[in-house]
C-alpha cells in the first residue's frame, strides 16, 4: 500500500465512521516502532506505522486509523482530544477504534537488567535497567535504605 492509497482509505473511514471529511495529509512512517500512529496537532496530519501494516494487516490498521481520526476530529471541534478525556474515550468506543496498538515482535525484546537494588533491612531485591540514585528512594516494603549493585552483563564477542 502506498501513501496515496492510505490517504484515500483514511478519507473513506472518516466519512463512513465520523460523518466528517479528513482534509489533511496522511502517510506511512517506517520509523514508528512502539506506536501505531500519530496525530499532529499543529499540521493536523496523521502518520501510520508501516511496521504495524506489515505485521498485523488491514483490520488492525483500521482500528489505529479510527484512533487517530478521533484525535483529529475532536481537536478540530475543540473538544477533549487527549487519551484521558471523556470525549475521546466515548468517541473511540462508538466508532470501534483501538485504545492501544499491538506490540511488534521486534519491540518485545527485553534488555537484561543492569542494576540490582537491595534493601539493607529486609533484603528485598529490585532489578533495574537504569541507574537509580538510592539516596532518593527507599524500600517499598519496609522503607529501609537501598544499596545498589551493578550486574555483570554477558558480552557478545
Amino acid at each position: 500500500m502506498e501513501d496515496q492509497e492510505l490517504q484515500e482509505w483514511i478519507e473513506q473511514i472518516s466519512l463512513a465512521s465520523f460523518g466528517r471529511p479528513f482534509v489533511h495529509q496522511a502517510r506511512f512512517n517506517r520509523r514508528l516502532r512502539s506506536t501505531g500512529g500519530r496525530y499532529f496537532t499543529k499540521s493536523h496530519d496523521i502518520e501510520i506505522s508501516w511496521m504495524q501494516w506489515e505485521t498485523f494487516g488491514r483490520d488492525e490498521i483500521e482500528k489505529i486509523i479510527k484512533h487517530e481520526l478521533c484525535h483529529y476530529h475532536l481537536h478540530i471541534l475543540k473538544r477533549g482530544y487527549k487519551h484521558r478525556d471523556h470525549d475521546f474515550k466515548s468517541l473511540l468506543a462508538q466508532v470501534g477504534g483501538s485504545r492501544f496498538c499491538q506490540s511488534l515482535p521486534q519491540a518485545r525484546q527485553k534488555r537484561a537488567y543492569k542494576y540490582r537494588l537491595e534493601c539493607v533491612n529486609c533484603k528485598t531485591e529490585y532489578f533495574r535497567k537504569r541507574k537509580v540514585d538510592v539516596r532518593k528512594y527507599a524500600c517499598g516494603k519496609c522503607k529501609g535504605k537501598l544499596k545498589s549493585y551493578t550486574l555483570d552483563l554477558p558480552t557478545s564477542s
